[in-house]
Order: structure tokens, then sequence, then C-alpha cells
């Protein structure tokens, strides 16, 4: 649900209602390029991809959620960009959970969470009205491997949950920090200022893999002071066709700075 402006400045509730909606037709040339990047679908994945698609640009028409609203180049651009990141997330055991900062329209998250069932998605995102359609999205999917997150990243990256004592035994529930496996996100700013919101969610040992475009080694190179702070590390870098993977390492824990709230808000870019 979105909230929209109703009668005399009140806000009334927005329902994403895509109970009708049909699948997205594929285009002719999907399977051949999604082969040619190591990417093989199993049963149902195209027909739940192009169902994604077509709530995203339903729901596009009452909320900004991208700028691509050609059928083609949703299928490349929005899916199979999101899908490269599957290689990097190929030795993920069962189970494993990612999260994926500044979804927006649940991007990357829900085209992996589509062809990656056996892993847990998190999709987290500060807006409330692009999380309302996720819920919706993810409903309509019905998809039980994803679920939602409405926070700022730069907020819940510090988030170490709340204490609970059971049996003599003292733990924390509900964190955020340092708990995933793998951190993913797609066109949320800089690469010194996404690692900064990034880093925090893994765990020790972790992956943190970004799609980034053509000046990601620039990027790189001017994020180094960041990522030493940050006592992470390029692994590597992957080419796509539709751009490249930052992959980050995690070694030890991150410091306690970070994220630093006034410095990610005053350089996050747009999506």
């Amino acid at each position: 649900m979105s909230i929209s402006p109703g009668p005399s400045g009140s806000r009334i509730p927005l329902m994403f209602d895509f109970s009708s909606l049909q699948t997205l037709g594929e285009p002719a040339w999907l399977r051949e390029k999604a082969s040619s990047m190591g990417i093989e679908f199993d049963k149902g994945d195209i027909e739940k991809l192009g169902l994604f698609l077509a709530c995203l640009l339903d729901a596009n028409t009452r909320a900004n959620l991208t700028a691509v609203t050609d059928h083609d180049k949703a299928w490349d651009r929005h899916v199979l960009d999101s899908l490269s990141l599957l290689a990097v997330l190929a030795d993920l055991p069962e189970g494993a959970s990612v999260i994926d900062v500044g979804t927006g329209g649940g991007l990357p998250g829900l085209p992996l969470a589509i062809c990656a069932p056996h892993l847990k998605f998190t999709l987290l995102d500060a807006t409330a009205k692009k999380i309302a359609f996720l819920d919706a999205t993810i409903s309509r999917l019905g998809l039980t491997n994803c679920t939602t997150l409405t926070a700022r990243a730069e907020v819940a990256a510090h988030d170490i949950g709340t204490r609970a004592d059971a049996k003599g035994i003292t733990k924390r529930e509900g964190a955020k920090r340092e708990q995933f496996d793998a951190v993913v996100a797609r066109a949320v700013g800089a690469l010194k200022v996404l690692a900064e919101i990034t880093v925090p969610f893994a765990k020790i040992g972790g992956t943190i893999a970004l799609i980034k475009g053509a000046k990601a080694p620039q990027e790189i190179e001017e994020a180094q002071p960041v990522l030493h702070e940050l006592k992470c590390v390029v692994d590597t870098i992957v080419p796509t066709p539709t751009g490249q993977i930052v992959v980050l390492g995690k070694r030890v824990a991150t410091p306690r700075l970070f994220p630093r709230a006034e410095k990610v808000n005053s350089k996050k870019s747009k999506r």
C-alpha cells in the first residue's frame, strides 16, 4: 500500500492490486543472451520474471520506480543485469541469507529471489511506497524466500538487535549488522559511499557484490581510503554484458563507526 494525496491535502492509501496482470512476454533473444552469460532458467522462471516486470511497469504509472519502460530494455537492463549476480552467489549454501540494499523496485533482489529459490532474500529500502509495491509483488509471485525491510541503510546497518535471555543463554535477536552471507546492490551511489552502507551488513567472511558501470576501476581507486578504513578488500571485478560487478571481501569485523550517516546522506546519489 502506498500513500497519495487525498481531498483537502489528506493522505489516503493507494493499493497495488496485481491480481489481473499477465506475465510480460519474453523477447526472442532472451534465452540465447542469458545462456551466453551462463544463466539457465528453470521451469517457470521466465514466466515469474515476466510477471515481475508486468507488476513493475504497471506500478510505475502511479509510483516512480523505474525510468526504463520499454519492454525489451526492461528484460535486458532489469532482469539480465540483476541475474548477472548469480555467478557471484553460486557458491552460497542452501538457506544462505542475502540482503539487497536500496532495492527500489526490487532490483536486483526480486529477479535473484525468483531464480535462486534456495537462498533467503531481504529487500531493504527507505521509501514506504516502494516497500508496499514489493510486498504486493512478492505476494502475487508467491515467493516464500523473500521479505522486505523499510529502513534507511545507514541506520539498519547499525542495528545489533535486542537482547533476549532464554534458559540462561543471552543472545540478540533481530540484528541486521553483520548478519548476512552476501550483500548486493545496484545503482545506489558511488562506490566510496556504497561500500559504507553495504559492508557492515555482511558477516565476517561474507561477500559484497555491487553492480557498477564502466567507471568501476575509477570508483575503486577513489574508494581506496574508505575501503581501507572499512577493513575490506576488492576480491575481483567481474565483467558482464550489462556492466561490471565489484566484489568486496570482508575478513574482519567492520569498525563501529561505519556507516557514517552524515557522510552517506551528503554524498548518496539518486537512482
